[in-house]
């Protein structure tokens, strides 16, 4: 992201804690200065100053946040664009309040393509902190006018990029399953990273994460290096905890979560027991490791 802002022409001061990184991206891009620690940071910028934390939820976002409240002051803006649970986002925004900051609450997508193709943004914070920070929000999307969007108070952003990533839990589950189902057509000889190609335009199921199944299918169609190991980053299940929470439905994401858990285990015993019950009953064959 600093990368991106700085050839939008913005000025970037960045701090990492481990600062050989900061450094070196200093070396690799014209309009970054890199600092030693936040203190120096805030010495680099003008009031009011806007410090961007991209950090895991949980502790390090904490701890980064208690650390800058020694160094800024009234009017500045905090903007944290990680993956933070909305109820945390909640909780602080109360905490800068009360030392006269601001906290600006951003959902960002994009991954590792967003240096290229832009980030996606929803905004969340008071509306006049999020207004003076437009600059920043249309050099880092897609377009000044797409990609990004104010969508409520303090903890909308990531209330809403938790949601997201619930959808995209539910999108992989449902392609994950067809391919398997594509793959098991044996009768066919189906070549599916054509099918994922072909499907890319015009289908009603075409997606940029059908396009980067369709780049991976070409090149391992049989995915013989990958372990089919699935992680989940929390916001899934947060997305399920509300979705309980608020008397909501969503078995679809509910299911894929649970099968990224399931996707964790070598040998289920819960399966182990189904097998040797059936066996019980039903004389069914049990297999034996």
């Amino acid at each position: 992201m600093a990368r991106r802002l700085a050839r939008g022409g913005h000025e970037v001061v960045a701090f990492n804690r481990s600062s050989e990184r900061a450094v070196a991206l200093a070396r690799e891009e014209k309009g970054i200065t890199a600092v030693p620690s936040l203190a120096e940071l805030a010495d680099k910028l003008s009031p009011p100053r806007t410090v961007w934390m991209m950090l895991t939820e949980g502790n390090p976002t904490e701890e980064a946040l208690q650390s800058l409240f020694s160094v800024l002051s009234k009017g500045d803006t905090v903007i944290d664009g990680g993956n933070s649970n909305f109820q945390d986002t909640l909780r602080r925004a109360c905490a800068c309040t009360e030392k006269g900051i601001h906290l600006v609450d951003v959902g960002t997508s994009g991954g590792i393509w967003g240096l290229e193709k832009g980030y996606s943004m929803t905004v969340g914070g008071a509306e006049g902190a999020v207004e003076r920070l437009r600059p920043l929000f249309e050099t880092l999307a897609p377009a000044p006018d797409r990609g990004w969007g104010y969508v409520g108070p303090n903890g909308a952003g990531h209330f809403v990029k938790m949601i997201h990533n619930g959808i995209e839990y539910g999108l992989l589950q449902a392609y994950a399953e067809g391919f398997d189902i594509l793959r098991s057509g044996t009768d066919f000889c189906l070549d599916i990273a054509r099918i994922a190609r072909i499907w890319g335009d015009g289908s009603v199921v075409r997606s940029w994460i059908l396009e980067l199944a369709a780049s991976v299918l070409s090149r391992d169609a049989d995915l013989g290096s990958v372990r089919g190991w699935v992680a989940d980053s929390g916001e899934g299940r947060w997305t399920v905890f509300e979705a309980i929470n608020r008397n909501v439905p969503c078995p679809v994401i509910t299911l894929s979560l649970i099968s990224r858990l399931a996707s964790r285990r070598d040998e289920s015993y819960a399966n182990k027991l189904i097998a040797a019950v059936r066996g019980e009953f039903g004389g069914h064959e049990i297999p034996q490791l």
